[in-house]
């Protein structure tokens, strides 16, 4: 018998009218069944239902059924608030039906809305306005209860952070004793946009969670630990946490201490140095150890042998990018100085420099400036040898050059004594020399460059004085010197969100009449509010609303500083609507690029949200969309991002295609030909634009830069805004900033050597010495080898061309030889002419005319088969001091009868299977979404302390000091490690005379 099917509802709704309690009773259990099929019927006698609801005379039961077929009719209508005040009246009913098939969408979206309710609820408590109400409270508890027994804790964390309650999160943790969920919990408030009081109370609340760290275990959450530390930044926690690891795990201490200075400002450093205990006799060596770590200095020294050492720059590609660029156009120049400090930043290794003093010599005004700095990047961290490298360009004490050509070199030998210094801890000697030269000096060049140089040596100093003097360099009013005073005094007082400063900079910003000034206190002010978030709100809706586009442009800058990091939502929607609404195309392109400085943690995300930008009909509009791309996605080589912008790089716009270039550089920084079938192709693009001599300047400036990028630091660097343990790369987020208004200021493109991240592997004993041992790469080697290196052209021979023999010239010749021989006459010799009888058609049609199939018959005669390619290994191993990519710190283990044990993980990430090796760049990108990995300075425990101790010898050695004289001596030839940078330099001597051999000429 067939099943009727139901067409009204109206026989139920009749029974509601019924004096009958019952029959009310089930005319309300009835219609909670219909209520999908018939809400519209239903609807109308919603008045009634609520009625019932509030209604004496009917049981409890009766009650909850009532709320609950009100629920679901409100529900449908769209009234969701309405839906959910009745679903929290309907108490158990609501619970029973959300086991019922078919009501999940119902149920979720009610959840839903309670959910959101309570968050809002337990937000306003926490203020002291109003209370929760109960059910709601009771509603939620059976929410996370059912977590809790689904095993859904992650979803239960997230919704206790919302709410705000951590008693939940401490119950998960004492139930599972999992790590991992605190380390989630970790993550979701840094990485989301919490308010900063509430980020901190959750940290606070975490760290003590966490069980007490044991080089044994080599427990992975020692990087959820150094995370929380960094962003608390709280000296008095990290002194007390450092205690309690000395002197039973002192190895583990020194790892912490390596690893905070990675991540922590130079103020957090110096706070926890000083706090630190003498320690009694058997602790004091191990405190006065952490002291010298702490002061960051032994981190870049050996950083700075681990690039020295593995320098692997390919001189040719630079070479060729020389000979193809006029040396005479200044955006040439540039466009070489850049590349080539890129290249070398970090191996001290200026023999290019040495190799090219001519080209150097053709140098004029600001290219000489930004050749001068870019000594300062090639030695990036050789903070001890500063003063004698650049001695010889620095002003001459007492008192500046005389001739005006000199004071670019001088004003950019002062960048470069910042950019040496820079975040080295050691700041107060040079800061001190920088700032009395910056009070000093007439010639504003000059005043430009200690500005730069004070602020990126001084960078989160905070030093009330060097700001002063920056703040009366200001008030000159010269457009040159005072740029760059916006931006050092951004970069002092960086992330301080201090009040005064920043009304000072605003007032002055308004009242000058000097672009260039406005642009660095634009910046300036972006700066100052970094990592600020809601603090930075009043500032950024102040500079979003002003009518100069300037300001405007160092609005957007603020708002994505201020929010570094976090992926905030409302933030980037705020960019996006600047993006295609704002007047100025300037505003509009740095609306863009900024996208990537919130979402650098989640770089597979950057190319969905960019794609439709990138096809924007404004060229400004595209330009920053390849920023965004490159800085967002550096060094993970997501093929998203390259399908992006490949087809960008053939732009009708030439700035397009030059941010295409630069970017693609970034996106492709130490990947190899292996992992991401792109780079082969993006190199000899580079090569192909570069040597085009009729492509546009600025695309050929893109392709230089691009190159310069792609093979940073000797190819042993990635770019990285993240450090090693997830926090945010300060130094780097900051030079990609500076790096970016390389549209405006060329010389600002050296800051992108801040955010240079060295990728090894560098091992330390407990005495802070680099023992020899290997460990090993799981992974085939050339899915992270070096690039190969360019080969230069072959020179072809020039093969005599045989002569063409005319078919009557042929006929003559053989009368001639038919007559000689009956004549018996002897025959000429018909080749001493050099005449080469031509090969008949007949002959040409069945044979090969190839040019190489004569050799390569006579190849195969002479020699045996080819032997069959060796299959690749699987693995490789590899020494202390080793370059080990980002992407293949997955594949590291260090074997267990190895004498050597890192005393924490490598990798946050395990270890990806065999079968399955990350070879897509997309998989590796979204691998390393989350973090830069592990790796870099590694505390090793010795598992065999009796044996004799093989070290790494160390290659940075000590550069003599330079004579007093020397930095006045302009016009003395420089030898050793400096370049003469002066037109006025004497020629080097002509070669001796001598006889060519013309006879042995070919």
């Amino acid at each position: 018998m067939v099943a009727l099917t139901q067409s009204s509802a109206a026989g139920v709704l009749a029974l509601l009218f019924d004096p009958e309690p019952l029959l009310k009773q089930y005319a309300l259990k009835s219609l909670n069944s219909l209520v999908p099929q018939f809400w519209a019927e239903i609807s109308e006698h919603i008045a009634l239902i609520e009625s019932l609801y509030e209604s004496e005379e009917l049981p409890q039961d009766a009650h909850d059924q009532a709320a609950l077929l009100a629920s679901k009719v409100y529900y449908y209508l769209g009234e969701y608030d309405e839906a959910l005040s009745f679903a929290l009246g309907a108490g158990s009913a609501f619970e029973a039906d959300s086991r019922t098939p078919g009501t999940e969408e119902y149920v979720e979206t009610v959840v839903s809305k309670a959910i959101d309710r309570y968050i809002k609820s337990r937000t306003a408590e926490q203020a002291g306005e109003g209370k929760i109400d109960p059910r709601l409270q009771g509603i939620i508890e059976g929410i996370f209860r059912r977590c809790i027994e689904d095993g859904e804790y992650r979803q239960a964390i997230g919704i206790a952070l919302e709410s705000r309650r951590l008693d939940v999160i401490k119950h998960i943790y004492e139930q599972t004793r999992d790590t991992t969920l605190l380390s989630y919990a970790m993550e979701a408030v840094l990485d989301t946009a919490f308010p900063l009081a509430y980020r901190d109370q959750v940290l606070k609340f975490l760290f003590p969670l966490f069980p007490a760290p044991t080089s044994d275990a080599k427990s992975p959450h020692v990087y959820s630990l150094t995370r929380i530390l960094v962003t608390l930044n709280s000296p008095e926690m990290t002194v007390n946490f450092l205690n309690s690891l000395v002197p039973g795990q002192k190895l583990l201490a020194y790892q912490f201490a390596f690893d905070l200075v990675e991540g922590g400002g130079q103020d957090f450093l110096e706070a926890i140095r000083k706090d630190l205990p003498e320690g009694n006799e058997e602790s004091k060596p191990i405190y006065d150890q952490l002291r010298k770590i702490l002061l960051g200095q032994e981190s870049i020294k050996l950083y700075l042998e681990f690039l020295k050492r593995n320098n692997k720059v390919d001189m040719l590609i630079l070479k060729n990018t020389k000979d193809a660029l006029e040396p005479r156009s200044s955006i040439y120049h540039t466009a070489l100085t850049l590349q080539n400090a890129f290249m070398h930043a970090g191996t001290t290794s200026d023999v290019f420099l040495r190799d090219n003093l001519e080209w150097l010599a053709l140098a004029n005004n600001w290219s000489k400036f930004s050749a001068a700095a870019a000594i300062g990047v090639i030695h990036k961290g050789h903070f001890q040898e500063s003063m004698n490298i650049l001695g010889p360009y620095l002003p001459a004490q007492g008192a500046e050059s005389s001739t005006g050509s000199s004071a670019y070199s001088e004003g950019g030998a002062l960048y470069a004594l910042g950019l040496v210094n820079a975040g080295c801890g050691s700041g107060q000697e040079v800061e001190n020399y920088l700032r009395n030269l910056l009070k000093g000096a007439t010639s504003e060049v000059v005043q430009h460059g200690a500005a730069l140089g004070l602020g990126v040596a001084g960078m989160g100093g905070k030093s009330a004085e060097a700001y002063d003097d920056l703040k009366q360099t200001l008030f000159t009013d010269s457009a040159v010197a005072g740029e760059a005073a916006g931006y050092a005094m951004g970069l002092i007082m960086l992330g301080t969100a201090d009040g005064t400063s920043a009304e000072e900079m605003l007032t002055y910003a308004r009242e000058t009449q000097h672009e260039k000034i406005i642009r660095g206190l634009a910046i300036g002010l972006a700066l100052i509010f970094y990592g600020r978030q809601e603090e930075a709100d009043d500032m950024i809706k102040l500079l979003m609303a002003e009518k100069d586009p300037i300001l405007r442009y160092g609005g957007v800058y603020t708002l994505a500083l201020a929010y570094a990091g976090t992926s905030n939502n409302a933030a980037i929607r705020q960019l996006l609507h600047v993006a295609v609404s704002d007047t100025s195309d300037d505003v509009r392109r740095a609306a863009v690029t900024s996208l990537a400085f919130l979402l650098f943690k989640n770089p597979a995300q950057v190319p969905r949200i960019v794609q439709l930008l990138s096809e924007s009909y404004n060229p400004h509009v595209r330009c920053g969309a390849t920023l965004a791309l490159g800085i967002a996605c550096a060094g993970t080589g997501l093929q998203d991002a390259v399908d992006i912008l490949e087809p960008m790089t053939r732009d009708s716009v030439d700035f397009v295609r030059q941010g295409a270039l630069i970017a693609l550089g970034m996106i492709l920084v130490e990947q190899s030909e292996a992992s991401s079938p792109s780079l082969a192709p993006t190199r000899a693009l580079y090569a192909k634009i570069v040597s085009d001599k009729h492509d546009d300047p600025m695309a050929r400036f893109g392709a230089a830069l691009g190159q310069g990028l792609i093979d940073a630091g000797g190819r042993n660097v990635t770019i990285s805004l993240q450090s090693r343990a997830g926090s945010r790369n300060t130094s780097a987020i900051v030079g990609m900033v500076l790096f970016c208004q390389f549209w405006y200021w060329y010389p600002l493109a050296h800051c992108a050597c801040l955010a240079f991240e060295p990728t090894g592997i560098i091992g330390l004993d407990e005495n802070l010495k680099a023992p020899k041992f290997e460990f090993i790469s799981n992974a085939k080697p050339s899915l992270f080898a070096y690039p190969s290196p360019t080969k230069p052209p072959k020179k072809e021979t020039v093969t005599k061309v045989a002569t063409a023999v005319l078919s009557t010239t042929a006929k003559a010749k053989a009368r001639e030889k038919r007559k000689a021989a009956e004549q018996g006459e002897p025959i000429a010799d018909e080749k001493k002419d050099g005449d080469v009888e031509m090969k008949g058609e007949s002959s040409t049609r069945n044979e090969d005319v190839s040019p190489i199939s004569g050799s390569l018959s006579n190849l195969a005669e002479g020699t045996s088969s080819p032997k069959p390619r060796k299959s690749e290994p699987s693995f490789e191993k590899l020494s202390n001091f080793a370059r080990v990519t980002p992407a293949q710190l997955a594949y590291i283990t260090f074997p267990s009868e190895s004498r050597y044990q890192p005393v924490r993980v490598v990798s946050t990430r395990p270890p990806p299977s065999a079968s399955k090796p990350a070879r897509s760049p997309s998989a590796a990108a979204l691998a390393a979404e989350r973090y830069a990995g592990g790796g870099g300075i590694l505390i090793m425990a010795d598992t065999r302390p009796g044996e004799e101790v093989e070290y790494i010898e160390f290659e940075t050695q000590a550069v003599p000091a330079a004579a007093p004289a020397a930095p006045a001596a302009q016009n003395q030839p420089q030898v050793g490690r400096h370049i003469a940078l002066d037109e006025n330099a004497p020629e080097a001597d002509p070669p001796e005379s001598f006889e060519y051999p013309f006879d042995n000429d070919t």
